[in-house]
Protein backbone atom coordinates (compact mmCIF):
# COMPACT_ATOMS: atom_id res chain seq x y z
CA UNK A 1 0.00 0.00 0.00
CA UNK A 2 2.72 2.03 0.53
CA UNK A 3 4.37 1.69 -2.50
CA UNK A 4 1.31 2.49 -4.23
CA UNK A 5 0.68 5.69 -2.91
CA UNK A 6 4.30 6.40 -3.16
CA UNK A 7 4.14 5.78 -6.74
CA UNK A 8 0.63 7.77 -7.35
CA UNK A 9 2.23 10.40 -5.64
CA UNK A 10 5.20 10.68 -7.98
CA UNK A 11 2.93 10.70 -10.63
CA UNK A 12 0.92 13.96 -9.53
CA UNK A 13 4.36 15.42 -9.10
CA UNK A 14 5.64 15.01 -12.58
CA UNK A 15 2.52 16.19 -13.92
CA UNK A 16 2.22 19.25 -12.19
CA UNK A 17 3.61 22.23 -14.05
CA UNK A 18 2.81 20.11 -17.56
CA UNK A 19 0.15 21.70 -20.03
CA UNK A 20 -2.74 20.24 -19.25
CA UNK A 21 -4.93 18.14 -21.84
CA UNK A 22 -8.77 20.05 -22.14
CA UNK A 23 -11.27 18.35 -22.42
CA UNK A 24 -14.87 20.16 -23.30
CA UNK A 25 -17.80 19.27 -21.46
CA UNK A 26 -21.16 20.74 -22.29
CA UNK A 27 -23.89 19.81 -20.54
CA UNK A 28 -27.69 20.86 -18.93
CA UNK A 29 -26.14 21.26 -15.64
CA UNK A 30 -29.17 23.96 -14.41
CA UNK A 31 -32.81 23.85 -16.23
CA UNK A 32 -34.74 21.31 -17.19
CA UNK A 33 -32.77 18.21 -17.72
CA UNK A 34 -30.26 19.32 -15.21
CA UNK A 35 -30.56 15.69 -13.76
CA UNK A 36 -28.46 14.67 -16.96
CA UNK A 37 -26.46 17.08 -16.80
CA UNK A 38 -25.25 16.23 -13.13
CA UNK A 39 -25.46 12.59 -13.46
CA UNK A 40 -22.69 12.81 -16.58
CA UNK A 41 -20.73 14.89 -14.82
CA UNK A 42 -19.85 12.70 -11.68
CA UNK A 43 -18.94 10.23 -14.08
CA UNK A 44 -16.53 12.44 -16.34
CA UNK A 45 -15.29 13.90 -13.39
CA UNK A 46 -14.45 10.41 -11.44
CA UNK A 47 -13.09 9.28 -14.93
CA UNK A 48 -10.29 12.63 -14.60
CA UNK A 49 -9.41 11.77 -11.27
CA UNK A 50 -8.27 8.43 -12.00
CA UNK A 51 -6.80 8.46 -15.30
CA UNK A 52 -4.60 11.44 -13.65
CA UNK A 53 -3.92 9.70 -10.16
CA UNK A 54 -2.19 7.01 -13.15
CA UNK A 55 0.10 9.72 -14.63
CA UNK A 56 -2.43 11.04 -16.79
CA UNK A 57 -1.89 10.85 -20.59
CA UNK A 58 1.46 11.41 -22.29
CA UNK A 59 2.85 12.34 -19.68
CA UNK A 60 0.24 15.59 -19.17
CA UNK A 61 -2.83 15.81 -16.34
CA UNK A 62 -6.10 15.93 -17.76
CA UNK A 63 -8.38 19.17 -17.21
CA UNK A 64 -12.15 19.07 -17.49
CA UNK A 65 -13.33 22.53 -18.75
CA UNK A 66 -16.96 22.20 -18.49
CA UNK A 67 -19.39 24.49 -20.00
CA UNK A 68 -24.02 24.45 -19.43
CA UNK A 69 -26.05 24.74 -21.71
CA UNK A 70 -28.73 25.74 -18.79
CA UNK A 71 -31.08 23.03 -21.09
CA UNK A 72 -31.84 26.05 -23.61
CA UNK A 73 -32.05 25.79 -27.00
CA UNK A 74 -28.95 27.06 -28.65
CA UNK A 75 -26.74 27.15 -26.04
CA UNK A 76 -24.96 24.32 -27.02
CA UNK A 77 -23.63 25.83 -30.33
CA UNK A 78 -22.44 28.50 -28.14
CA UNK A 79 -20.63 26.37 -25.99
CA UNK A 80 -18.53 24.12 -28.19
CA UNK A 81 -17.39 27.67 -30.11
CA UNK A 82 -16.41 28.71 -26.64
CA UNK A 83 -14.45 25.44 -25.68
CA UNK A 84 -12.94 25.19 -29.37
CA UNK A 85 -11.58 28.77 -29.42
CA UNK A 86 -11.43 30.01 -26.01
CA UNK A 87 -10.40 27.04 -24.65
CA UNK A 88 -9.08 25.00 -27.11
CA UNK A 89 -9.78 21.54 -26.27
CA UNK A 90 -8.52 18.35 -27.58
CA UNK A 91 -12.47 16.93 -27.83
CA UNK A 92 -15.04 17.70 -26.94
CA UNK A 93 -17.41 15.58 -24.48
CA UNK A 94 -21.49 16.16 -24.71
CA UNK A 95 -24.45 16.14 -25.09
CA UNK A 96 -27.32 13.70 -23.86
CA UNK A 97 -29.89 15.26 -25.52
CA UNK A 98 -29.47 14.22 -29.52
CA UNK A 99 -31.48 17.64 -30.26
CA UNK A 100 -28.58 19.39 -28.41
CA UNK A 101 -25.69 17.26 -29.70
CA UNK A 102 -27.20 18.21 -33.38
CA UNK A 103 -26.55 21.96 -32.30
CA UNK A 104 -22.70 21.37 -31.29
CA UNK A 105 -21.80 18.94 -33.63
CA UNK A 106 -21.36 21.39 -36.96
CA UNK A 107 -19.21 23.42 -34.87
CA UNK A 108 -16.84 20.46 -33.71
CA UNK A 109 -16.97 19.34 -37.32
CA UNK A 110 -16.20 22.83 -39.23
CA UNK A 111 -13.52 22.74 -36.30
CA UNK A 112 -12.39 18.66 -36.94
CA UNK A 113 -12.45 18.65 -33.24
CA UNK A 114 -13.95 15.57 -32.16
CA UNK A 115 -17.14 15.44 -30.28
CA UNK A 116 -17.97 12.43 -28.47
CA UNK A 117 -21.95 12.42 -27.15
CA UNK A 118 -22.37 9.67 -24.32
CA UNK A 119 -25.91 9.52 -24.58
CA UNK A 120 -27.47 11.20 -28.07
CA UNK A 121 -28.74 7.95 -29.60
CA UNK A 122 -30.34 10.03 -33.02
CA UNK A 123 -28.61 8.27 -35.89
CA UNK A 124 -28.66 11.58 -36.90
CA UNK A 125 -25.81 12.68 -34.55
CA UNK A 126 -23.17 10.84 -36.66
CA UNK A 127 -23.95 11.91 -39.62
CA UNK A 128 -23.06 15.27 -39.61
CA UNK A 129 -19.25 14.28 -40.32
CA UNK A 130 -16.02 12.15 -39.45
CA UNK A 131 -15.48 14.14 -36.56
CA UNK A 132 -18.49 13.41 -34.52
CA UNK A 133 -18.48 9.91 -32.58
CA UNK A 134 -20.59 7.81 -29.56
CA UNK A 135 -20.06 5.28 -26.77
CA UNK A 136 -23.78 4.54 -26.99
CA UNK A 137 -26.25 2.38 -28.88
CA UNK A 138 -28.35 4.18 -31.51
CA UNK A 139 -32.29 4.07 -31.71
CA UNK A 140 -32.86 1.93 -34.36
CA UNK A 141 -31.37 -0.89 -32.11
CA UNK A 142 -33.05 0.29 -29.34
CA UNK A 143 -36.37 1.02 -30.66
CA UNK A 144 -36.21 -2.59 -32.20
CA UNK A 145 -35.53 -3.87 -28.71
CA UNK A 146 -37.99 -1.97 -26.82
CA UNK A 147 -40.41 -3.49 -29.71
CA UNK A 148 -39.11 -7.25 -29.38
CA UNK A 149 -39.42 -6.94 -26.20
CA UNK A 150 -43.06 -6.00 -25.80
CA UNK A 151 -44.43 -8.38 -27.77
CA UNK A 152 -42.12 -11.04 -27.62
CA UNK A 153 -41.08 -11.29 -23.65
CA UNK A 154 -44.38 -9.28 -22.33
CA UNK A 155 -46.71 -10.81 -25.22
CA UNK A 156 -48.58 -7.29 -25.79
CA UNK A 157 -50.61 -6.75 -29.06
CA UNK A 158 -51.90 -2.81 -28.83
CA UNK A 159 -49.81 -0.08 -28.08
CA UNK A 160 -50.03 4.09 -28.41
CA UNK A 161 -47.43 6.46 -28.98
CA UNK A 162 -47.03 9.37 -27.22
CA UNK A 163 -44.20 11.99 -28.75
CA UNK A 164 -42.63 14.92 -28.38
CA UNK A 165 -43.01 17.37 -31.38
CA UNK A 166 -39.38 18.74 -32.63
CA UNK A 167 -37.26 16.41 -30.80
CA UNK A 168 -35.31 14.11 -32.72
CA UNK A 169 -34.57 11.42 -30.50
CA UNK A 170 -38.46 11.39 -29.39
CA UNK A 171 -39.43 11.34 -33.42
CA UNK A 172 -37.16 9.36 -34.32
CA UNK A 173 -37.25 6.04 -31.62
CA UNK A 174 -41.19 6.23 -31.95
CA UNK A 175 -40.66 5.66 -35.67
CA UNK A 176 -38.20 3.09 -35.15
CA UNK A 177 -40.64 1.16 -32.58
CA UNK A 178 -43.83 0.91 -34.73
CA UNK A 179 -41.75 -0.15 -37.68
CA UNK A 180 -40.77 -3.32 -35.50
CA UNK A 181 -44.05 -3.60 -33.69
CA UNK A 182 -45.94 -4.11 -36.61
CA UNK A 183 -43.84 -5.75 -38.36
CA UNK A 184 -43.91 -8.61 -35.32
CA UNK A 185 -47.62 -8.53 -35.42
CA UNK A 186 -48.51 -5.54 -32.94
CA UNK A 187 -50.79 -2.88 -34.11
CA UNK A 188 -50.15 1.02 -33.12
CA UNK A 189 -53.52 1.79 -31.78
CA UNK A 190 -53.36 5.50 -31.20
CA UNK A 191 -50.74 8.22 -31.85
CA UNK A 192 -50.70 11.38 -29.86
CA UNK A 193 -47.73 14.55 -29.79
CA UNK A 194 -47.03 16.77 -27.04
CA UNK A 195 -44.62 20.07 -26.68
CA UNK A 196 -41.32 19.75 -25.23
CA UNK A 197 -42.47 21.89 -21.88
CA UNK A 198 -45.55 20.27 -21.47
CA UNK A 199 -46.67 19.05 -17.99
CA UNK A 200 -50.62 17.83 -19.06
CA UNK A 201 -50.85 15.21 -20.97
CA UNK A 202 -54.37 14.38 -20.09
CA UNK A 203 -55.91 15.71 -23.22
CA UNK A 204 -53.57 13.16 -25.04
CA UNK A 205 -53.98 10.52 -22.40
CA UNK A 206 -58.14 11.10 -22.74
CA UNK A 207 -57.41 10.04 -26.35
CA UNK A 208 -55.02 7.25 -25.83
CA UNK A 209 -57.70 5.58 -23.59
CA UNK A 210 -60.39 5.80 -25.99
CA UNK A 211 -57.96 3.10 -28.06
CA UNK A 212 -58.10 0.73 -25.22
CA UNK A 213 -53.50 0.58 -25.63
CA UNK A 214 -52.30 -2.47 -24.04
CA UNK A 215 -48.87 -0.18 -23.50
CA UNK A 216 -48.47 3.38 -24.34
CA UNK A 217 -44.81 4.21 -25.31
CA UNK A 218 -43.44 7.15 -24.40
CA UNK A 219 -39.96 7.94 -26.32
CA UNK A 220 -39.09 10.90 -24.07
CA UNK A 221 -37.34 12.19 -21.07
CA UNK A 222 -37.68 11.56 -17.43
CA UNK A 223 -39.63 14.44 -16.37
CA UNK A 224 -42.79 13.79 -18.84
CA UNK A 225 -42.31 10.41 -17.62
CA UNK A 226 -43.18 11.22 -14.26
CA UNK A 227 -45.94 12.83 -15.26
CA UNK A 228 -47.44 10.70 -18.05
CA UNK A 229 -47.77 8.28 -15.65
CA UNK A 230 -49.42 10.28 -12.70
CA UNK A 231 -52.02 11.91 -14.86
CA UNK A 232 -52.54 8.21 -16.88
CA UNK A 233 -53.16 6.60 -13.50
CA UNK A 234 -55.76 9.02 -12.51
CA UNK A 235 -57.89 9.02 -15.75
CA UNK A 236 -58.13 4.84 -15.20
CA UNK A 237 -55.59 4.37 -17.86
CA UNK A 238 -53.74 0.40 -16.94
CA UNK A 239 -51.26 0.60 -19.78
CA UNK A 240 -48.07 -0.88 -19.36
CA UNK A 241 -45.82 2.82 -19.91
CA UNK A 242 -42.44 1.94 -21.81
CA UNK A 243 -39.45 4.49 -23.28
CA UNK A 244 -36.39 4.68 -23.90
CA UNK A 245 -32.58 5.51 -22.41
CA UNK A 246 -34.34 8.94 -21.81
CA UNK A 247 -36.03 7.68 -18.34
CA UNK A 248 -32.98 7.26 -17.20
CA UNK A 249 -32.56 9.79 -13.82
CA UNK A 250 -33.07 9.33 -9.86
CA UNK A 251 -35.67 11.89 -10.33
CA UNK A 252 -37.84 9.57 -12.24
CA UNK A 253 -38.78 7.59 -8.92
CA UNK A 254 -39.40 10.77 -7.37
CA UNK A 255 -41.69 12.25 -9.92
CA UNK A 256 -43.83 9.33 -10.74
CA UNK A 257 -43.74 7.28 -7.47
CA UNK A 258 -46.18 4.37 -7.59
CA UNK A 259 -47.92 5.04 -10.88
CA UNK A 260 -44.69 4.28 -12.59
CA UNK A 261 -45.03 0.45 -11.53
CA UNK A 262 -44.94 -2.15 -13.87
CA UNK A 263 -42.91 0.49 -16.71
CA UNK A 264 -40.12 -0.47 -18.42
CA UNK A 265 -37.20 0.79 -20.33
CA UNK A 266 -33.93 0.45 -22.27
CA UNK A 267 -30.47 1.45 -20.68
CA UNK A 268 -27.41 1.63 -21.43
CA UNK A 269 -26.03 0.43 -18.46
CA UNK A 270 -26.80 -1.84 -15.23
CA UNK A 271 -25.30 -2.07 -12.37
CA UNK A 272 -25.91 -6.03 -11.98
CA UNK A 273 -23.22 -6.35 -14.47
CA UNK A 274 -20.16 -8.56 -13.39
CA UNK A 275 -17.69 -7.39 -15.41
CA UNK A 276 -14.82 -5.96 -13.84
CA UNK A 277 -14.62 -3.07 -15.44
CA UNK A 278 -18.43 -2.13 -14.49
CA UNK A 279 -17.90 -3.38 -10.94
CA UNK A 280 -15.00 -1.07 -9.51
CA UNK A 281 -16.50 1.49 -11.39
CA UNK A 282 -19.62 1.16 -9.15
CA UNK A 283 -17.51 0.73 -6.23
CA UNK A 284 -15.51 3.68 -6.80
CA UNK A 285 -18.76 6.04 -7.64
CA UNK A 286 -20.33 4.59 -4.65
CA UNK A 287 -17.64 5.37 -2.43
CA UNK A 288 -17.24 8.81 -3.68
CA UNK A 289 -21.25 9.85 -4.27
CA UNK A 290 -23.02 7.08 -1.53
CA UNK A 291 -25.24 6.17 -4.27
CA UNK A 292 -25.34 3.86 -7.40
CA UNK A 293 -24.56 5.19 -10.69
CA UNK A 294 -27.14 5.34 -13.73
CA UNK A 295 -26.41 5.05 -17.31
CA UNK A 296 -25.76 8.44 -17.80
CA UNK A 297 -22.66 8.56 -15.24
CA UNK A 298 -21.54 5.63 -16.80
CA UNK A 299 -21.37 6.22 -20.14
CA UNK A 300 -19.86 10.15 -19.59
CA UNK A 301 -17.05 7.84 -17.62
CA UNK A 302 -16.78 5.70 -20.87
CA UNK A 303 -16.34 8.68 -23.48
CA UNK A 304 -13.79 10.65 -21.44
CA UNK A 305 -11.41 6.97 -20.60
CA UNK A 306 -11.93 7.05 -23.97
CA UNK A 307 -10.72 10.38 -25.65
CA UNK A 308 -7.56 9.67 -22.87
CA UNK A 309 -7.24 6.29 -24.45
CA UNK A 310 -7.44 7.78 -28.32
CA UNK A 311 -5.02 10.47 -27.26
CA UNK A 312 -2.59 8.40 -26.13
CA UNK A 313 -2.52 5.50 -29.06
CA UNK A 314 -2.34 8.65 -31.31
CA UNK A 315 0.50 9.64 -29.32
CA UNK A 316 -0.54 13.40 -29.70
CA UNK A 317 -3.95 15.37 -29.29
CA UNK A 318 -3.67 16.64 -33.15
CA UNK A 319 -6.72 16.68 -34.48
CA UNK A 320 -6.63 14.68 -37.42
CA UNK A 321 -4.85 11.60 -35.47
CA UNK A 322 -7.13 11.80 -32.54
CA UNK A 323 -9.85 11.45 -35.11
CA UNK A 324 -8.04 8.58 -36.65
CA UNK A 325 -7.05 6.95 -33.46
CA UNK A 326 -11.04 6.89 -32.30
CA UNK A 327 -12.62 5.72 -35.42
CA UNK A 328 -10.04 2.40 -34.86
CA UNK A 329 -11.32 1.84 -31.28
CA UNK A 330 -11.70 -1.64 -31.08
CA UNK A 331 -13.13 -3.65 -27.87
CA UNK A 332 -12.80 -0.78 -25.76
CA UNK A 333 -13.01 -1.90 -22.29
CA UNK A 334 -15.76 0.26 -20.84
CA UNK A 335 -18.05 0.26 -17.72
CA UNK A 336 -20.91 -0.17 -20.00
CA UNK A 337 -19.76 -2.77 -22.07
CA UNK A 338 -16.53 -3.60 -24.73
CA UNK A 339 -17.37 -0.73 -27.32
CA UNK A 340 -15.84 -0.91 -30.60
CA UNK A 341 -16.47 2.47 -32.93
CA UNK A 342 -17.96 1.42 -36.20
CA UNK A 343 -17.93 3.01 -40.01
CA UNK A 344 -20.83 5.07 -38.96
CA UNK A 345 -18.80 6.18 -35.94
CA UNK A 346 -21.69 4.69 -33.63
CA UNK A 347 -20.76 2.01 -31.05
CA UNK A 348 -21.51 -1.21 -31.23
CA UNK A 349 -22.29 -2.44 -27.62
CA UNK A 350 -25.35 -4.24 -25.79
CA UNK A 351 -28.96 -2.57 -24.46
CA UNK A 352 -30.12 -3.27 -20.85
CA UNK A 353 -33.97 -3.43 -20.23
CA UNK A 354 -35.00 -1.91 -16.61
CA UNK A 355 -37.85 -2.50 -15.02
CA UNK A 356 -39.94 -0.62 -12.00
CA UNK A 357 -40.61 -3.03 -9.49
CA UNK A 358 -41.93 -2.33 -5.87
CA UNK A 359 -40.94 1.43 -5.81
CA UNK A 360 -37.12 0.09 -7.50
CA UNK A 361 -35.61 0.01 -10.68
CA UNK A 362 -34.61 -3.45 -11.48
CA UNK A 363 -32.62 -5.19 -14.28
CA UNK A 364 -34.57 -7.60 -16.50
CA UNK A 365 -32.22 -8.73 -19.10
CA UNK A 366 -29.28 -8.32 -21.66
CA UNK A 367 -30.00 -7.62 -25.01
CA UNK A 368 -27.02 -7.84 -27.80
CA UNK A 369 -27.32 -6.04 -31.08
Amino acid sequence: MKIRLFLILLACCALRGAEPVRLGFFMSITGRDASFGEASLRGARLAIDELNAAGGVLGRPLELVVEDNRSQAGESATAAKKLIARDRVAALIGECSSGRTLEAAPVAQAAGVPLITPASTSPKVTEVGEAIFRVCFIDPFQGEVLATFARRRLGLKRAALLIENGSPYSVGLADYFARTFTALGGEIVATQRYAGADTDFRAQLTAIRAARPEAIFLPGYYVAAGLVAQQARQLGVTAALLGGDGFEAPQLLEIGGPALEGAYYSSHFSDANSAPESRRFVTAFRARHGATPNGLSALTYDAVRLAADAIARAGSTEKGALRAALAATKDFPGVTGRTTINARRDADKDAAIIAVRGGRLEFVETVRP
